[in-house]
């Protein structure tokens, strides 16, 4: 025995102990990096497409401004802004009529009385865990509850802890029901005993957004001095539009899917803002900026804000009446939306590049894409500067605290009467439910979300100093383990969507908060295959889906980027090196990912470590559509800007049926072309049409649209398969 421990003490066992150890750690440390370049991937993507849609909303909402209101593209888009105007609750009130909606006998679903009780609510839950649906009639009841509760709560929610009880926070659930439920299966429902606060972000991504609406608003009318609800930035109707919700209710709710969004849009208003527990800890979806004052918010009139993208519009007393919900608008109400903007142009320009009000009367899409041109111009100027200062990457939409970062939708007109609003309640709103932490000092434009302000720790120390605080909960952003501190752990991050990006990409988390006010957390991964996988087979399967979706976005920008290469291959030879390759990429995509460290992942060089870029381009391995009558520029355009066309194409449905005519049709490639600043000729938009009218009834079919123009992995189909998949047998894998 006594030989045997001389043995392991020996000098060959130490060095194959080192030696041992060395390799774990760094296989660790090489683990750890495919975890983050490929976060770094997801999240870029993510961002992007986030201030993709708040540059389209406010590129819609310029040209609101300076149409003629009896434009044909000015009716296409103008129900969007009406959803915004501030409207008698009464009218609203009529679009909950549930009594004349039957329930047939042959409905095995649940069905729900008013008042709500515990057993009802649990029976609501279990059916959704089974797939099962809630008839619309039960919908509409409950969301009419739901907002009458709403209406008399406080914008700050105040709640306190004592000896025996321990208050429950959830972040970020974006639809996926299996994590509310795994939520619900480890701590317990809500209850007297077991109260939740749900920090926003509900819906949008996931398949399940309406069922976890269903069940937080159904507790809330149970338990309501135990449950409380934030509001998030998905929380909004223009977000929904991109992200999936729209689509989801729609697909749902066939028959009353409209009046169910429309209600929705009010109720989402009607959310309260933030959480206050215990005097001490500050509960808050995105985050605060220098100017965030906890007294203005609490007088703010939260409901007004419909969509925080853009301030609330009243109609000028020259109206002569109060808008309406479905009304159209008038020519007074069409002065009104630019109260926004006449500020902006104010900061932004000091004169009127458009000229008067009356010049704009017979003016459509292509009367302005000279000026958007230029403005577009000058702001990738300023952009460039702002990058070059503040050290970040992405351009995006203005923060009110600083000068515009969007001049091109900014609007020029001058000569408007109409009602002003408080534009500090305005920014309190959007920086409440759209900004992060940053680690620098100061308070910064969040130019790569597009919305809100990036916060220094010195922000967080003056205002959690001036307010008696000692903390800010938020959600709002995806963290690797489900939850993160930062601001020497002053500020903490919970996000509670596991698997969020990917199977495997991240933990989901919820925090328990206790009279001594010490956060606990729980982690979880609320998928089975999870739990089946390694570290290295869960990071490889990640790292896999996010690679893919970057291989997608090269080739979709195949143009720009053979352009790019071209200017560092002066003679033509069609070669370029790695440093060439990676600056090229950077500058064209504007994604903040580490292209040289992705470089064996994307690229093979040759023998002398040159990059042949058209030869690339075929080793992406994307199948694209055989569609040879039409034009390679709207290819591109299709591939490249796939979610804002769906967006557009889902304003224009303005009676949600799934399908436009081919006039609307036109009209949206008009307005896509305009907001990209590119021509699109009506030749070219005819042969599209031409190729996709397979039934030559005149209308186009919205989802067999965006279906049959998805790239997808050339390896995923069969040789001579078409990629016009019918809609019984949907591709696996989005674009």
């Amino acid at each position: 025995m006594h030989a045997l421990v001389s043995l392991c003490y020996t000098p060959l066992a130490m060095k194959a102990a080192v030696l041992i150890q060395r390799w774990y750690r760094q296989y660790v440390a090489r683990v750890e990096m495919r975890r983050r370049y490929t976060w770094n991937i997801f999240q870029s993507m993510e961002y992007a497409g986030e201030q993709d849609q708040i540059k389209l909303y406010n590129f819609l909402g310029y040209l609101m401004d300076n149409f003629t209101p009896s434009s044909t593209e000015r009716n296409l888009i103008s129900h969007i802004f009406r959803e915004n105007e501030v409207c008698r609750d009464a009218e609203w009130e009529r679009y909950f009529s549930y009594e004349n909606i039957d329930v047939p006998e042959i409905y095995s679903g649940p069905r729900l009385t008013f008042p709500l009780t515990v057993s009802q609510v649990a029976d609501l839950v279990e059916a959704f865990k089974n797939k099962q649906q809630l008839h619309s009639r039960y919908v509409l009841q409950l969301l009419l509850e739901t907002w009458k509760l709403l209406r008399i709560l406080p914008n700050v929610n105040r709640v306190s802890t004592c000896q025996s009880k321990e208050i429950t926070i959830c972040g970020d659930l974006h639809g996926q029901l299996e994590d509310l439920l795994f939520i619900f299966y480890k701590n317990g429902m809500p209850s007297l005993e077991t109260p939740y606060v749900f920090n926003g972000d509900f819906v949008d991504r996931g398949k399940d957004s309406i069922e976890i609406l269903l069940i937080l608003f159904a507790f809330l009318l149970v338990y309501p001095g135990d449950v409380h609800l934030n509001r998030g930035n998905h929380e909004d109707h223009i977000i929904n539009l991109r992200y999936g919700f729209t689509k989801e209710v729609l697909g749902k709710y066939k028959l009353h899917g409209k009046r169910i969004l429309k209600l929705l849009q009010k109720i989402f208003s009607w959310i309260p803002l933030a959480t206050i527990i215990d005097q001490r800890v500050l509960i808050v979806h995105g985050g605060i900026s220098n100017t965030t004052d906890l007294a203005l918010l609490m007088r703010i009139d939260r409901h007004r804000y419909v969509s925080a993208l853009r301030p609330p519009k009243k109609k000028s007393p020259l109206s002569g009446g109060q808008s309406s919900v479905d009304s159209e608008f008038d020519n007074d109400s069409v002065s009104n939306l630019s109260v926004y903007n006449k500020r902006r142009s104010s900061v932004a320009h000091g004169n009127n590049l458009f000229g008067p009000r009356n010049s704009f009367q017979r003016r459509s899409l292509q009367d302005f894409s000279a000026v958007v041109n230029r403005m577009a111009a000058e702001e990738e100027q300023e952009v460039k500067q702002r990058q070059t200062g503040a050290g970040l990457h992405q351009t995006g939409f203005m923060h009110p605290h600083h000068r515009d970062l969007n001049p091109s939708i900014a609007s020029q007109s001058d000569h408007i009467d109409a009602v002003d609003v408080d534009d500090e309640e305005w920014k309190q709103i959007l920086d409440l439910l759209w900004s992060d932490p940053m680690s620098q000092n100061g308070c910064l434009s969040n130019e790569l979300r597009g919305g809100g302000c990036y916060w220094g720790p010195d922000v967080t120390e003056d205002f959690l100093n001036r307010h008696n605080l000692q903390l800010i909960i938020r959600s709002h952003e995806c963290k690797q383990e489900g939850y993160e501190f930062c601001h020497n752990r002053k500020v903490l991050t919970i996000f509670s969507a596991s698997n969020y990006y990917e199977v495997g990409s991240n933990r989901g988390a919820y925090i328990r908060l206790g009279p001594d006010l010490v956060p606990y957390f729980i982690q979880y991964q609320a998928s089975d295959m999870t739990r089946e996988l390694s570290l290295k087979q869960s990071v490889g399967r990640t790292e896999r889906s996010a690679l893919k979706a970057l291989r997608e976005q090269l080739f979709v920008h195949k143009t720009d980027l053979i352009s790019a290469f071209q200017e560092y291959d002066k003679d033509n030879t069609g070669l370029i090196s790695l440093n060439d390759w990676a600056t090229a990429v950077g500058a064209v995509l504007h994604l903040d990912v580490p292209w040289r460290m992705l470089r064996s992942q994307l690229i093979s060089l040759s023998p002398d470590n040159m990059l042949d870029y058209q030869s690339w381009f075929k080793e992406l391995a994307i199948k694209e559509p055989n569609v040879e009558c039409v034009e390679q520029t709207i290819l591109e355009t299709l591939y490249r800007h796939r979610s804002t066309l769906e967006t557009i194409f889902r304003i224009v449905d303005t009676d949600n049926s799934g399908t436009i005519s081919f006039e609307d049709f036109r009209q949206t490639w008009k307005l896509l072309a305009t907001y990209l600043k590119m021509e699109i000729s009506d030749e070219a938009i005819s042969d599209l049409l031409v190729s996709i009218d397979t039934n030559n009834d005149g209308n186009i079919d919205i989802e067999e649209f965006m279906e049959a123009f998805r790239l997808v992995d050339r390896n995923r189909l069969e040789r001579g398969h078409s990629v016009f998949v019918p809609r019984d047998k949907p591709l696996d894998d989005e674009s």
